[in-house]
């Protein structure tokens, strides 16, 4: 994304939806032969789901992934063509649906698989199904002792014309550190499971365990498909081994602002809530108009970091509900000047450098963005 276009908000996060294009074609051309599912949940991490949906033709992916039905139905709006699988249901959801526009659904125990086959009888159309098996994660799966139960299950209304199984998956636990051996324990349960789905006459077209993080570091555990979500957006998985540049990877959002203000301060001045910051010699402030309701993380407070005309300051003071201040010491700066918070840019943090200081993650840090900060996408 060069050169940065004029600013149209006040706060903007830019998507540069060539940059997401490209990350898909590299992580691609990275995985070889499995299929790359895009994971769009959240908004597409907050990226925006219907403009990132638009992109995969370009970048021959032809699946993709989100949470609940409602953003699956959303997503098949804008997905005419090829795969949408959802993963997180309950029983106040009337998934019939999402069955009718072809929606494939996720299973973890035999409540699922009845109602997927009672809203696959209202819908006229059997449900596509993922058998999920639960390897080590503890959330969502079938706990080893009721899978052969759950294969079973679902094999039994496959015969009665209700349901057709098309994958077993799983979810890895521990795959943003490529030396934990809970990785390699889990997948040793997933294919066994998979071969005793198959003995029992299973017989599915995906299975697939890899997320971001074992999709690029472990071509053992690709299989049939990959899950591609927090890389597909320029931020690494693995943040304590590997940087997203070093795959080839690009920011996809960018968040900026418009200075408000503009202000010199004495030795001995105080900033913001609780006078927590004190200037120990004469400087140069900006105040930026985005703050916690707008998704920046109260714990930069004194910690994060900013760029503005190609340098990076410090965020000093509390962060405040709808705004912050850069300690620019004696670095020159005008009203309406603008800072980019993290993305790309001369000198910007990048979401995951916000992530370290902040004591959280670069998932949190790009899906948060919210509030007064307008969306807008580029390419």
């Amino acid at each position: 994304m060069s050169p940065l276009p004029a600013p149209q908000a006040s706060a903007e996060a830019l998507i540069d939806l060539e940059a997401y294009r490209e990350n898909l074609l590299r992580i691609g051309h990275l995985v070889g032969s499995a299929e790359l599912m895009a994971v769009l949940k959240a908004d597409a991490y907050g990226h925006g789901m219907e403009a990132c949906a638009r992109v995969l033709p370009e970048a021959g992916v032809t699946s993709a992934g989100v949470a609940t039905p409602a953003e699956a139905l959303t997503l098949r709006r804008s997905m005419a063509e090829g795969s949408v699988m959802c993963w997180l249901t309950t029983p106040a959801d009337d998934l019939a649906p999402a069955i009718a526009a072809g929606v494939e659904l996720s299973a973890s125990g035999i409540a699922e698989l009845d109602q997927l086959a009672d809203a696959a009888g209202r819908a006229g159309r059997r449900a596509s199904v993922h058998l999920k098996i639960d390897t080590g994660m503890s959330r969502a799966g079938a706990p080893l002792g009721l899978w052969r139960d759950l294969v079973r299950g679902a094999l039994s209304w496959q015969d009665r014309g209700r349901i057709e199984v098309v994958g077993i998956w799983t979810h890895l636990a521990c795959a943003d550190d490529p030396t934990d051996p809970r990785t390699d324990r889990q997948a040793v349960v997933f294919d066994e499971a998979v071969a005793e789905a198959r003995e029992l006459g299973a017989d599915p077209r995906w299975t697939h365990l890899a997320n971001s993080a074992a999709a690029l570091s472990r071509p053992d555990l690709r299989r049939d498909l990959v899950r591609v979500g927090l890389a597909s957006y320029g931020v690494s998985p693995q943040p304590e081994h590997r940087s997203a540049a070093s795959w080839g990877l690009r920011p996809v959002m960018t968040v900026r602002a418009v200075v408000a203000q503009v202000k010199r301060l004495a030795a001995g001045d105080h900033v913001s809530y609780g006078n927590s910051w004190r200037a120990d010699r004469p400087t140069t402030v900006a105040l930026v108009p985005v703050g916690y309701a707008d998704g920046i993380p109260r714990q930069l407070s004194n910690r994060g970091r900013a760029a503005l005309r190609g340098r990076v300051h410090r965020i000093i003071g509390r962060v405040c509900m709808d705004q912050l201040v850069l300690d620019l010491g004696d670095s020159t700066a005008e009203r309406g000047d603008v800072v980019t918070l993290f993305g790309a840019g001369e000198a910007a943090p990048s979401a995951q450098e916000w992530a370290d200081a902040a004591d959280t993650i670069g998932y949190d840090i790009v899906s948060g963005v919210r509030g007064r900060i307008v969306r807008r996408q580029l390419g």
